[in-house]
């Protein structure tokens, strides 16, 4: 059972509840740290479920001995997905919050209370355990890594406006049950955490930071991915969720941009065929190219807009 200070232990007394707190875990390849991160996360937890993402070492079947519900994907699928498999085993279970953090040692169990903490006294639907609010676990975040979390957190408070937050990357979070019912992802990849703080602003959820530690000294396992790489695919990850937010603005009128220019240029053409009776094949290229361009951008924004209508009608009667 999760360990809670005595203000939680008041404030769910006086509301009749006891919160049933699942952890869940997504991992890959980490049998090295899977072991430490189930069972100390198994004295704050009531379940601690591991999403199992198609390893090819020992990590699931060390999960399952030390007590952990486990999930297996048959090949690797993507942080995105395990964490909407996370997801839907904690609805099954009936939690009242769900914890996620990380495999492979970075993340400090012990520190799960302080993160569970603001959902339990009810002013936040949703905690991030923030790794660049306390300077002396930022600083031993790798400098790279570092910058990278600080850019992609700009463009995700960019669009969701949670101007608050400073970690947007942090896999250390508290989910309450409004959030687990109400969020649907999409994201197979690392995008979903940004997905995720873009998703609950739209919805109207609370978000709040708590300072957690982060130990990369510690960690015996390595990142399976390039974190360039990473980098590039939370960014077009954003990107997606931005054009298909806006598709009118940010396809649309691009859209309409290069249908005239399409149309300047093919005007342009006329002109010197009218006066010279030769075709200038480079500017006529252009003006194919511009027109072609834009009836796609525009056409795409049409479709997409319809799309997410259709999205938010069968939300709302589904809600209603």
């Amino acid at each position: 059972m999760v360990e809670i200070q005595k203000s939680e232990q008041i404030a769910f007394a006086e509301a009749g509840t006891k919160p049933f707190v699942v952890v869940g875990v997504p991992a890959f390849d980490e049998e090295k740290t899977i072991a430490r991160v189930v069972l100390d996360a198994l004295r704050f937890a009531d379940v601690v479920v591991v999403c199992d993402d198609g390893s090819s070492d020992l990590t699931a079947e060390i999960a399952e001995r030390l007590g952990a519900d486990v999930i297996r994907h048959e090949r690797n699928l993507g942080y995105g997905a395990a964490i909407r498999e996370l997801f839907d085993r904690a609805r099954e279970l009936g939690a009242d919050v769900l914890v996620t953090l990380d495999a492979d040692g970075q993340h400090e169990p012990s520190e799960i209370p302080q993160v569970v903490k603001p959902i339990l006294e009810g002013t936040a639907d949703l905690v991030v355990g923030s790794r660049l609010m306390d300077n002396r676990s930022s600083y031993k975040m790798p400098w790279v890594r570092r910058a990278g979390v600080k850019f992609i957190t700009k463009l995700t408070n960019g669009n969701s406006g949670n101007n608050g937050v400073k970690d947007s990357q942090s896999g250390f979070r508290a989910y309450s049950r409004k959030v687990l019912e109400k969020l649907v992802l999409t994201e197979d990849g690392m995008g979903v955490s940004s997905e995720i703080l873009i998703n609950a602003r739209k919805q109207g959820f609370k978000a709040q930071e708590v300072p957690t530690s982060c130990s990369y000294d510690k960690r015996l396992s390595t990142s399976s991915k390039n974190p360039v790489r990473h980098g590039m695919d939370v960014v077009a990850s954003i990107i997606k969720i931005i054009v298909e937010e806006r598709p009118l603005t940010l396809l649309g009128l691009p859209g309409i941009i290069f249908l005239i220019a399409g149309a300047l240029f093919g005007v342009w053409m006329l002109q010197i065929y009218a006066i010279q009776r030769v075709i200038e094949t480079n500017i006529a290229l252009a003006s194919i190219g511009f027109i072609m361009i834009g009836f796609f951008c525009l056409s795409t924004a049409i479709t997409l807009y319809a799309i997410s209508r259709l999205a938010r009608k069968t939300n709302n009667h589904g809600s209603s």
